[in-house]
């Protein structure tokens, strides 16, 4: 079951405006280097004969009827072509605004891009589009050909204005083109030769372009990465089946599968009609492997090496290309397909939607088709991932909606946390002890039941100020009460803990732990943490049991903002404090809490007032 290709050839991608001539540039390309096979310019010429057409040298690639017949690219078509330097695996995507998903496809698996733009034409609104589509999927080697020459007299200054308007729209994207290159793929001016007519330009031909782009970092020198693509029964073996994405195995490697974080070690890697049994395999090598013991894996799963794993979470950020006939909207629901598993994921907020043309952003309730935009994903279950700018391979995903792709883009887990660590169990010698005290009788004893009042909400919304006088409030009337907030966690259990996304979480799972304990000797015990995630509060409901209470202290930013007694919204603002809550790090507001206390609405006292009353009956003894 393996494979001996390893991307020995560069992919490149070539994309442009509909007619600025991709297809044609690529069957000169074929023609000029001699890379067409034999006869195929002639069947091309008799079919052009008995048509009654001119001969068109993108009838070498638009090899479908139904493109012949429409003029038009309508899908990818991957062709190997090669120069005196090395391979190439050259993909030609369309250039139709109807057809943009098929360019998304061929660019996501590409390394370099040839972009064409039409010299008498100039810069259209979809040469800004592939522009930033190729920038949003990671491609940063880009040639610009600007193409049709001829039909503006090969003029240097009309090259210069085309070029000079597209490269300062790239520089703003980040991307520097290795070179502006004016050609006629019709006439093969600058293809494999340089151009006669053309005296004025100096740099590469294209063929000379292409052997300077250089192959990614090597995917055998990135973490392993492994996803799952089948399970086979064989005789008494099972087969784990997949590609390697990046990294190498070897016989004898301890794997961890996520997000299941089971381990085995490999005992054998399965190849049919070969002298012996291979003891390595790298990226690009399809593979199966048998494990030393007989662990339950399946499709979907990823596999790793246990010091360099992915990311596990349930939510992130998608820089997203929407191709869907029907908007994208929060809380709408789509099939997420990452690697080889597929999950329902939700769409929990569109922090922004992106114009291509001239990369202003704003606010919006709805992505509309083929528009860009930055959304929040969340799935019921955790998902194992990587940042696309780590592992380009694993941080690639796709939407799909009715069995139909709806939309594509990379992973970035930007202000969220890790929450490997927040589920791993290292102590396995633990044995529960049973309280010889029980819950009822301190109940009795205290006269209220015991639970967490878990307040969460934006910095300077209240909490702190309402946790402690509520704490008073509630002692005064005989409760056993107590607050955890940072100024008696922070200095002591979790002292040890910054403030990145990854501590952010370990301090909340830390408070939520601490909590329950709290909860089930009898207390009530007030969290009043920030916790911006939703899977931290969650968990910290698990650590409790069922006396959680989740109360959300709102006050809308800009107030909070206007508050601001620590000036940390201030010091957020000038990039002091980086990770701030509500800034530049994000706060996923409740679900369906159990109070909402609104303090841009009600004064302290009111708010007290309301806080002890709902104390009053969901703690009582015999609620």
């Amino acid at each position: 079951m393996t494979s001996s290709h390893l991307w020995p050839k560069l992919r490149i991608v070539i994309v442009g405006h509909v007619d600025h001539g991709k297809s044609t540039l690529v069957g000169r390309l074929f023609h000029d280097t001699g890379s067409l096979p034999e006869g195929k310019l002639e069947t091309i010429q008799a079919v052009c004969e008995r048509r009654g057409m001119p001969f068109e040298w993108a009838f070498l690639m638009d090899a479908l009827q139904a493109e012949r017949d429409q003029g038009v690219t309508i899908d990818t078509a991957q062709i190997q072509f090669h120069t005196e330097a090395r391979d190439y695996v050259i993909i030609d995507a369309p250039g139709h605004k109807e057809f943009l998903k098929n360019m998304v496809t061929g660019a996501a698996s590409s390394e370099a891009a040839l972009l064409l733009i039409d010299a008498e034409e100039g810069v259209r609104e979809q040469s800004y589009r592939h522009g930033y589509l190729l920038h949003l999927l990671g491609v940063r080697q880009v040639a610009v050909l600007v193409n049709k020459m001829d039909l503006v007299g090969y003029s240097a200054d009309r090259f210069g204005a085309v070029a000079e308007q597209y490269r300062g729209y790239l520089g703003s994207l980040g991307v520097e083109p290795m070179g502006f290159i004016p050609i006629s793929a019709r006439e093969g001016d600058n293809i494999v030769v340089r151009s006669k007519v053309m005296p004025w330009y100096q740099g590469p031909t294209v063929v000379k372009a292409l052997d300077h782009f250089v192959s990614e970092p090597g995917q055998a020198d990135r973490p392993l990465r492994l996803p799952i693509q089948d399970v086979y029964k064989f005789d008494q073996r099972r087969i784990l089946a997949g590609r390697i994405e990046s990294g190498k195995l070897a016989v004898g490697d301890t794997l961890l599968f996520s997000p299941s974080n089971k381990t085995a070690k490999i005992r054998s890697i399965e190849a049919w009609s070969v002298p012996e049994q291979p003891a390595e395999a790298l990226a690009g090598q399809s593979v199966g492997i048998t494990l030393d013991e007989q662990i339950f894996v399946e499709r979907g799963e990823v596999a790793s090496h246990a010091d360099q794993p992915p990311i596990e979470s349930n939510v992130f950020r998608g820089r997203l290309f929407w191709l869907g006939k029907k908007p994208l909207a929060v809380g709408n629901r789509y099939t997420l397909k990452l690697s080889t598993g597929e999950t329902e994921v939700a769409v929990q907020s569109i922090e922004r939607v992106i114009d291509t043309g001239d990369l202003s952003s704003g606010p919006a309730d709805v992505v509309e088709r083929n528009a860009v935009a930055e959304v929040v994903l969340r799935t019921r279950g955790l998902l194992a991932l990587d940042e696309h700018r780590n592992n380009p391979a694993t941080g690639r995903f796709v939407l799909v909606e009715d069995f139909v792709p709806v939309g594509g883009g990379i992973i970035s887990m930007e202000g969220y946390p890790d929450q490997r660590e927040s589920i791993t169990r290292r102590a396995t010698n633990i044995t529960a002890v049973g309280h010889t005290v029980s819950r009822e009788a301190r109940v009795l004893r205290n006269g209220h039941k015991g639970g967490v009042l878990w307040f969460t909400g934006l910095s300077g919304a209240g909490k702190s100020t309402l946790a402690l006088a509520l704490e008073a409030r509630l002692f005064a009337k005989g409760f056993h009460v107590y607050v955890l907030d940072g100024d008696n966690v922070r200095d002591g259990l979790n002292a040890n803990l910054g403030f990145s996304p990854e501590d952010r979480a370990e301090n909340i799972r830390r408070v939520g732990e601490v909590a329950g304990l709290f909860a089930d000797a009898g207390f009530v015990v007030i969290s009043s943490f920030i916790s911006p995630y939703r899977a931290d509060r969650e968990r910290a409901r698990e650590a409790a049991g069922g006396s959680f209470h989740e109360v959300y202290i709102e006050a809308p930013l800009d107030l909070c903002e206007q508050r601001d007694p620590k000036g940390l919204y201030r010091r957020a603002r000038t990039g002091e404090i980086p990770e701030f809550t509500g800034i530049s790090s994000p706060y996923e507001p409740p679900d369906n809490p159990d109070l909402v206390v609104r303090t841009d609405l009600l004064g302290v006292e009111e708010c007290l007032s309301e806080l002890a009353a709902y104390v009053e009956r969901a703690f009582a003894p015999d609620n």
